[in-house]
C-alpha cells in the first residue's frame, strides 16, 4: 500500500472502547493473523474496506479537539508505511496520543525495520495475537491475557490499567 493512503473499514469518532478517554479510532482493512475467535474477522481481507488518503484522515482526526487516536483493524502493521506516515503527521501537527493494536509482538516488530519505523510515533502498543484459550472477561483494552499494553514513550505516573508492561521508551 502506498504511503499516501490507507485501506480502512471504518473511522469511529469519540469512542471509549479503544483506549482511555475519547478517541478517534481508525479500523484498517487487512490482517493475515486470522486469530480464531477474532472480534473483527470481516477486516481480514487485505483488499477490503475502502481507500482513504492520509490528508483526509488527518483532517478528520484534527477536526476533533478532544479525542486522541487509536489504530486498530485488521492490523495497522500490514500497512506500516502509510500508518507510519499518518502517525508521524499526527505527532507533528497535534498533541494527540496514539494507541495501536497489532497481532505482532513488539519483539517481532523491532526485528523488522519496516515495521519498527512506526514505533517512535506511538504512545502505546497493545501487542500479540488474540488467543481464544486465553480470553478473559474484564481485561482492559485487550482480548486475551497474552496481549500486553506497552507504553513506548514513558510510563505514566499513575498506571491504572491492569496488564500494563513497563518498558523503556523506544530508542
Amino acid at each position: 500500500m502506498a504511503k499516501d493512503g490507507i485501506r480502512i473499514m471504518d473511522v469511529l469518532h469519540q469512542t471509549t472502547a479503544d483506549g482511555p478517554g475519547l478517541r478517534t479510532s481508525i479500523y484498517c482493512a487487512g490482517c493475515l493473523h486470522h486469530c480464531p475467535g477474532c472480534h473483527n474477522p470481516e477486516s481480514w481481507d487485505m483488499a477490503g474496506g475502502h481507500w482513504v488518503g492520509i490528508d483526509e484522515l488527518l483532517e478528520d482526526i484534527k477536526s476533533d479537539d478532544i479525542a486522541d487516536v487509536s489504530f486498530s483493524g485488521g492490523d495497522p502493521f500490514y500497512q506500516a508505511e502509510a500508518f507510519t506516515e499518518l502517525a508521524r503527521r499526527i505527532k507533528e501537527e497535534t498533541d494527540k496520543t496514539i494507541w495501536c493494536w497489532t497481532g505482532f509482538t513488539i519483539e517481532e516488530i523491532r526485528r523488522d525495520p519496516d515495521l519498527a519505523r512506526m514505533l517512535p510515533y506511538l504512545d502505546v502498543l497493545v501487542d500479540g495475537p488474540f488467543i481464544l484459550g486465553l480470553k478473559k472477561p474484564g481485561l482492559h483494552f485487550r482480548g486475551s491475557s497474552n496481549q500486553r499494553i506497552i507504553y513506548l514513550n514513558g510510563q505514566p505516573e499513575e498506571d491504572c490499567i491492569p496488564g500494563t508492561v513497563k518498558t523503556l521508551p523506544y530508542l
